[in-house]
């Protein structure tokens, strides 16, 4: 069974009133599987692993004698799930906490897990779960803000001249004995879907095998500034352009993108299982 939900059904680019009572109807699921085709890859048979790392910074609800509570919520989505949910409807439904009273912070986490769960497997063959680690405010001083470690692309003095995914640009010299490199930019920007806001965002590249040419990595980066996609398939774009022209022997792909909202999602893809990197914020989030 597959949804019917498409982008411009949901609250994207619409006069939203917001609703301050719990609310897990506000979800929007959208399908993976139609942004996937449209990149080539089969949903049935993903060439990677991984998941996307949500940060909600405005999570608030009351407890039993009517106090407002605050929290920096976690949120790990796998990438095996059949649908994404749309970021304002995430948005609208975190609002519908915020006149809502829990027990505690334990009962808030349990709703959240079971009610992203329900959303993000909605119309799957399987169910499973989604990852969800709530922060109180004294563990806020312990939030983490680093650099994506790497060799920094952006020094590079290069001519852009492409601003659509322009995968040609991507090359690999197999002449070359293979290398391990880590590579980043701070330079990705796409935009959304729907409402054409800007997106921006880093994004480090890691792999081993044949040397990547750094050059055109940087301009095939540059060349999502004016493109219009979610961020979860354009972490996935990235990946299977990287995957298929340059040949590495494996890679991963991580793209940290600036909160809107007081929400960020950060899609991670890699060849081979292994651990999902920290949700830390990067300097410009």
């Amino acid at each position: 069974m597959s949804l019917d939900n498409t982008p411009e059904q949901s609250q994207l680019g619409r006069a939203s009133a917001y609703a301050d009572r719990y609310d897990p109807t506000l979800l929007f699921p959208i399908a993976r599987a139609t942004q996937r085709a449209a990149i080539g890859i089969a949903d049935a048979a993903l060439p990677f692993f991984g998941a996307d790392l949500w940060t909600a910074s405005e999570l608030s609800w009351l407890n039993p004698r009517g106090k407002p509570q605050v929290a920096v919520a976690h949120f790990t989505v796998p990438c095996e799930t059949p649908n994404i949910i749309e970021s304002k409807s995430f948005k609208l439904y975190l609002n519908s906490f915020n006149s809502s009273v829990f027990a505690d912070a334990d009962a808030v986490r349990e709703r959240l897990k079971a009610d992203l769960a329900e959303a993000a497997w909605r119309g799957g063959e399987r169910s499973g779960g989604i990852g969800v680690k709530l922060l109180s405010p004294q563990a806020f001083a312990r939030e983490a803000v680093e650099e994506l470690d790497g060799l920094d692309l952006d020094r590079l003095d290069i001519e852009c001249t492409h601003y659509q995914p322009a995968p040609e640009l991507l090359r690999s010299d197999a002449s070359l004995p293979p290398v391990e490199e880590t590579l980043t930019s701070r330079l990705l920007k796409s935009n959304c879907l729907v409402t054409g806001q800007p997106d921006w965002g880093s994004v480090q590249v890691r792999y081993s095998g044949p040397p990547i040419d750094q050059a055109g990595l940087l301009a095939y980066i540059v060349s999502f500034r004016n493109h219009n996609e979610f961020h979860e398939p354009c972490a996935e774009r990235m990946f299977w352009d990287i995957w298929r022209r340059c040949r590495p022997t494996q890679l991963s792909v991580y793209a940290r993108y600036t909160r809107r909202g007081g929400l960020d999602i950060n899609p991670f893809r890699a060849s081979w299982p292994q651990a999902l990197p920290p949700n830390t914020r990067t300097a410009r989030q």
